[in-house]
């Protein structure tokens, strides 16, 4: 089984941002012009409107390296007509987010999460742990999806990505800036339900598929980064689903019915006038299951805002 730490690299902290399915994908955008300068990036936007609502659709990757120019051109225009900020999620205070996460993410009793293991993974988890400078027995009371979030994000954070370049942060202070609401669409209670609620065997599956794939951290992030700065949804959606091809309950869970409830949201929102930004994990954005998608399904068109 590939593994889902492709999604989960693009995570700021429990933020979910998994990508849609690719199956019957649109076709992909042209390919930008090679003079683009190396740090310019041109990230898919969608617009949908109607007489009196204009709802601009964005997708994001939670973490960057600093130096990539993307709060700019049409996205920055998009942003400053909007008087309302909307992301998946309204991050608590660290304090609070940590009380949140503890109080879902341990398992005080019962096996601990190295006997869980696959006694196959079972280096290649205390390597990892080595390799965060934690002993072996540091997260041995966590629930396995707890141990996948933060062991994945540990490599691309030594590689200098950073969620303080992320596109929700960037956000979120220009709306704090211009005095711009900014609400959710869903609570931290809910994202970190989602994980919890995962069986035991899909968590560990989570992350032995985790342990895998951490050795190509840097070229995987690289890859994704790439073709989320170049447009290309569909791509992104390429590479990060090819992990949910046998994680079916991974898949609804913190996908396809998250997707659904997220078009359902616009669907209501284009009932009332103003105009709202959204921004989402990019690969939520692409693909036969995606919100655009499930938009039709509400007989609401989606454009590609070109730029």
């Amino acid at each position: 089984m590939k593994t889902i730490v492709k999604s989960t690299l693009t995570t700021l902290a429990l933020l979910l941002a998994l990508p849609a399915c690719a199956k019957d994908a649109p076709k992909p955008a042209p390919t930008p012009s090679p003079a683009r300068a190396a740090n310019d990036a041109d990230p898919a936007l969608w617009v949908v409107k109607d007489a009196d609502t204009t709802i601009y659709l964005f997708g994001t990757i939670h973490v960057l390296k600093p130096g990539l120019t993307w709060f700019d051109e049409a996205v920055k225009t998009a942003f400053d007509q909007s008087g309302t900020l909307v992301l998946e999620m309204v991050q608590p205070d660290p304090a609070a987010m940590q009380k949140i996460v503890m109080a879902s993410g341990m398992s005080p009793t019962g096996p601990t999460l190295t006997e869980q293991l696959p006694a196959d993974k079972r280096a290649a988890y205390a390597k990892a742990l080595a390799d965060m400078g934690a002993p072996a027995t540091a997260f041995d009371r966590l629930r396995p999806w707890l141990a996948a979030v933060t062991l994945s994000l540990g490599p691309i954070q030594k590689l200098g990505y950073d969620p303080a370049n992320g596109p929700e942060t960037v956000l979120a202070a220009a709306a704090k800036a211009a005095n711009k609401p900014v609400i959710g669409l869903e609570t931290a209670e809910q994202q970190i339900g989602f994980f919890n609620g995962l069986s035991d065997p899909a968590q560990i599956g989570f992350l032995t598929s985790t342990l895998d794939e951490m050795p190509k951290a840097g070229e995987t992030m690289a890859t994704m980064v790439k073709e989320w700065a170049d447009g290309d949804p569909d791509a992104l959606a390429r590479e990060m689903n090819e992990s949910l091809k046998d994680t079916p309950e991974v898949g609804k869970v913190l996908l396809t019915d998250r997707n659904a409830r997220w078009a359902d949201w616009v669907d209501a929102r284009m009932k009332q006038p103003g105009t709202v930004f959204v921004a989402v994990g990019a690969g939520h954005l692409a693909g036969g299951d995606s919100v655009i998608a499930q938009l039709g399904k509400h007989g609401i068109k989606a454009e590609r805002v070109q730029y």
